[in-house]
């Protein structure tokens, strides 16, 4: 994504806050995290490991930012990038519970008196493959790109900045690549979160507060950047500059990916409610709350096609295997079988998620600053914490 904003300024650095270490009742993960992070360079790393729906251990180790001498805690805000897909999915199933939505429902069906004169390929595009990235929207272009970063957010909201996204990309043809339809599309999330808001009359922003947050007890969840402007009081975000430099991302327009795209992934909140978030997954929907029925969220886990090889894929993007509804199927050199997993990287931060539903395992590892040694180092984070606790 294209970096946006001022050059980094001084700040006054917030009180630090108990929690360094796991909390009673957790190991504590911070002596096998330390390594890793000082081995791939990384601001700071988070982990956290769940089993039978509790937190079995976590831990947390580096700098807020980079030269602010502030240590992380691990009640330390994160951000977990499009592993927030999935909650956007699990929304999507709720209204399709309702009857509100349908997995067939069409863009055109749901938005086109908002979005007139669509194309009609794009008009028949489903709410299944804009969710499964198969629906032949490409992964982000450079005129996506110029759409996302448009300088109409400073005059409209995020919901009508969706539809106005959309409506500057409805002339184009989806096209379906031979082999996998798979395509990695943000713009196939967005649109999705603007079919969810029109049958709704409410804001993605709420929805996710409201269907997602509150009912799981997420007190620190939020959106956008994770430290208050002019506070260092949060693990910020890193970009590592082509010179090796690795720049912190404090607050501002600069710390995150344009507000029209939350339901792609902007979402935040410490390390231990991710864990609860994965943990409740992990579970089949069995344990409450009840967000949708299980069957439900077996649909939205469930495979819907094959990824296509790719060699070297870009941070936070799956490699190959299968993708279902915000969530990868892959399967790991230290893992016996596929398992659900997903990566989620706004390039300043970089958040990986596991999930072995036959063991009621999860597994979360975050790191604040994004590209290929965050996504080495998370992932080895990631391997040895399902190699100790499967």
């Amino acid at each position: 994504m294209r970096a946006v904003g001022m050059g980094c300024v001084g700040v006054v650095v917030a009180a630090l806050s108990t929690g360094a270490i796991a909390q009673e009742g957790m190991a504590d993960l911070g002596d096998m995290l330390e390594p890793i992070q000082q081995e791939f360079a990384l601001p700071a790393l988070f982990a956290a490991v769940a089993k039978d729906g509790e937190i079995v251990a976590a831990g947390a180790v580096g700098e807020r930012a980079l030269g602010s001498g502030v240590e992380v805690t691990i009640d330390d805000r994160i951000h977990i990038g499009s592993d927030g897909k999935a909650m956007t999915a699990t929304i999507a199933g709720m209204l399709v519970e309702t009857g509100d939505l349908r997995w067939d429902s069409t863009i055109g069906e749901v938005l086109g008196d908002a979005v007139p004169e669509m194309n009609p390929d794009l008009a028949a595009v489903t709410l299944d493959q804009l969710l499964s990235h198969s629906s032949g929207i490409p992964t982000d272009t450079e005129e996506m790109i110029d759409i996302y970063f448009n300088a109409n957010a400073f005059d409209n909201s995020p919901t009508a900045l969706r539809l106005m996204a959309l409506d500057a990309w409805k002339h184009n043809a989806p096209v379906v690549p031979e082999g996998s339809a798979f395509q990695y599309a943000n713009f196939g999330y967005m649109t999705a979160g603007a079919m969810i808001e029109a049958v709704t009359g409410q804001p993605w922003e709420a929805l996710i507060r409201g269907r997602i947050y509150n009912p799981l007890g997420l007190e620190s969840a939020g959106l956008g950047p994770t430290a208050t402007t002019g506070l260092i009081d949060a693990a910020v975000g890193h970009l590592k500059l082509e010179d090796g430099t690795i720049e912190p991302r404090l607050w501002g327009s600069w710390a995150d990916v344009p507000p029209l795209l939350a339901p792609v992934g902007m979402n935040h909140m410490s390390i231990l409610d991710f864990a609860h978030w994965a943990a409740w997954n992990a579970g089949k929907g069995m344990r409450g709350p009840q967000l949708v029925q299980p069957s439900t969220l077996a649909h939205i886990h469930a495979e819907k096609l094959r990824t296509p090889e790719r060699p070297n894929p870009p941070p936070g993007t799956p490699k190959q295997g299968g993708y279902a509804y915000g969530w990868s199927i892959e399967k790991f050199d230290w893992a016996e079988e596929e398992l659900l997993t997903h990566n989620g990287s706004n390039n300043f931060n970089l958040a990986k998620i596991l999930i072995d539903q036959d063991r009621d395992l999860a597994i979360v590892v975050v790191t604040n600053v994004g590209g290929r040694d965050s996504d080495l180092g998370a992932g080895k984070a990631m391997g040895e914490l399902y190699q100790r606790y499967k």
